[in-house]
């Protein structure tokens, strides 16, 4: 994919994640969210991948362990939701270890316990990615 392309594909996202906040507003739980963002996402054409299990090597050991990423759209961009007061520091750490783990290009951490949800939307570059340059 180009840096274009990637670009594209998360404004999409971050348009059906304003949709779904629009709808529903906040204080309801991440599963729901999660839930209705995938939902419109497959709608539109998208693959989307929920919650599945994630392997971890180190060395020559591989562990299937419970890393379980909240969405992977067209297996390019990571998304993990929230519906709480406050993102940490860990909620970046944690998003940037998927991206990493899933060589994927781009993450969105998307925070529905807000008013306005464009201003908790926040998208991360993997800089271990190399993308395409646009054409």
């Amino acid at each position: 994919m180009t840096k274009k392309e990637v670009t594209q594909l998360s404004y999409e996202i971050t348009g059906f994640a304003i949709k779904v906040h629009k709808i529903l507003g906040p204080g309801l739980l991440e599963s729901i969210y999660e839930r209705c963002l995938k939902y419109e996402l497959e709608k539109n054409g998208y693959t989307v991948a929920q919650q599945f299990v994630l392997s971890v090597v180190y060395d020559e050991l591989e562990m299937d362990l419970d890393l379980r990423p909240d969405l992977f759209v067209n297996n390019c961009v990571v998304i993990e939701i929230k519906a709480i007061s406050n993102i940490l520091p860990v909620h970046h750490a944690q998003l940037q270890t998927y991206m990493k783990l899933l060589n994927a290009p781009q993450g969105l951490l998307i925070n529905f316990f807000t008013e306005n949800i464009t201003k908790s939307i926040v998208p991360i570059v993997n800089q271990y990615f190399n993308i395409l340059p646009d054409r």
